[in-house]
This record gives C-alpha cells, sequence and structure tokens, in this order.
C-alpha cells in the first residue's frame, strides 16, 4: 500500500531523514519508534505532504505522492492524526468531525461513518454540542483520531496518540487503535510508548539519527535485547 524509498528531508542544511525505507502493507499496523529527534514525525509529514523531500519516493497504491499538495493526498486516502491533537478549540464535536469530512459529500456514506464514530467514542456522542477546548486531554485525542477516521482513510497514520495521557488512558487509545484496525484499516504509528507500539504492531522499525537501523515484527523487537535495553527500560 505504502513504499517509501530513499527517504531524504533536510531542514535549513541540516539532513533530518538520510535515506529511510520501509512500506506498510495493507490491513496491517505497522510502528517507527526510536528517540527524540530520530525522525519519526518528519516521515509522517512528509507523507502527509506537509514537509518536501530533498530525495527518494513514496508511493501511495502504486502512485507516486511526494510532490503532491497536502490536499490531493488526503483525498487519495491517507489522513494524520497529529501530534498534540489540534483540534479546533472553538468549534463543537459534530462541526470538528464534520471537518475531518471536508473533502467528501454529506451522503449516506458519511453518516454510517459518523455513526461508527459514535460506536467507538460514546462520550463524543454525549459532548456533540461541546467545544473541543472544555473537552479533557483523552477527549481531546478521541476527537482527533474521529477527525482523521472521518474523511475514511485507507492509511491512518498517528503520530504519538498517547502523549500526555494518564495510564488509564494510554490503554484505553490502544484499544481503540486495535477496534479501528479490526474493522480493516491500515495503520501506520509513531508512538511514545514503544512496548505499547510493538505489542499492537504486526511490523517495526527503529529509527536512529534519520536513519532505519533495525527491522522485523512487533514480537521479534520485542524480544530483542537491545530494543529492551534502549526503548523499554529494561537493564
Amino acid at each position: 500500500m505504502l513504499e517509501v524509498t530513499d527517504l531524504q528531508v533536510r531542514y535549513q542544511g541540516i539532513e533530518a531523514l538520510k535515506g529511510v525505507s520501509f512500506r506498510v502493507l495493507p490491513g496491517k499496523i505497522v510502528t517507527l519508534i526510536g528517540a527524540n529527534g530520530a525522525g519519526k514525525s518528519t516521515i509522517l509529514r512528509a507523507i502527509a505532504g506537509l514537509v518536501r523531500p530533498a530525495g527518494g519516493t513514496i508511493r501511495f497504491q502504486g502512485n507516486e505522492i511526494s510532490r503532491q499538495p497536502v490536499h490531493r493526498i488526503t483525498r487519495g486516502g491517507i489522513s494524520l492524526v497529529p501530534e498534540g491533537r489540534k483540534v479546533f478549540t472553538n468549534l463543537s464535536v459534530l462541526e470538528n468531525l464534520a471537518m475531518g469530512a471536508y473533502t467528501r459529500p454529506r451522503d449516506a456514506s458519511y453518516k454510517k461513518d459518523l455513526e461508527w464514530i459514535w460506536s467507538i467514542f460514546p462520550r463524543l456522542k454525549e459532548r456533540i454540542r461541546q467545544q473541543a477546548g472544555t473537552l479533557s486531554g483523552g477527549e481531546q485525542q478521541m476527537l482527533a483520531l474521529g477527525r482523521a477516521l472521518m474523511s475514511a482513510p485507507k492509511l491512518l497514520m498517528m503520530d504519538e496518540p498517547s502523549l500526555g495521557l494518564a495510564p488509564q488512558l494510554v490503554a484505553e487509545v490502544f484499544n481503540v487503535i486495535r477496534k479501528i484496525h479490526a474493522n480493516g484499516m491500515t495503520i501506520l504509528l509513531i508512538e511514545q510508548n514503544a512496548w505499547g507500539a510493538l505489542e499492537a504492531a504486526d511490523y517495526a522499525y527503529v529509527l536512529e539519527t534519520g536513519e532505519v537501523v533495525l527491522e522485523g515484527s512487533g514480537q521479534a523487537l520485542l524480544d530483542d535485547d537491545g530494543v529492551r535495553k534502549a526503548y523499554l527500560g529494561e537493564d
């Protein structure tokens, strides 16, 4: 579904990505783990069209998209849940969800997806007219996820969805990720909770200073002594 080859990104002459290559197969959860500054968020931003690559290719369903504008990439089926949620604080829950669906008509499929969102996030339905800025951090994260899903993506990208949440809410986020995946969604996940990300992932890549240094199934990396020491806090 997604194939990234030799992706390079520079910021003011500094190499943020030094030739990253990986792929995401349909129906799978793929996670990218690594320390802060490894280039994980830059990868998602490049795929979404928010950053222009200096080199390499990004192919989605066989089409090269690395030079396409953001709106065309979104219409093509890629949606990003950004780090820090970035909900529209002055808009209601329902208006935020509608903003996620701006590329699609208000037809029967729109209504069906909205009902699906309510089934996944019942608390959002209870707060349908409430301003997003008055929601708790966990509720705002659920709203950001719902907003991304309302674009009816083929590939859902998530950038640190559990960041800043209490442990019980982190567990809830991962439960939601599993529910979404069980519905057939392909997911590319960046997550500071490396343990949770690897447990959920079918396949994973480890990044260090803008390069992929290790890859394997989520379970294989959970069992890797080097990964456990570097990213899971084990001696």
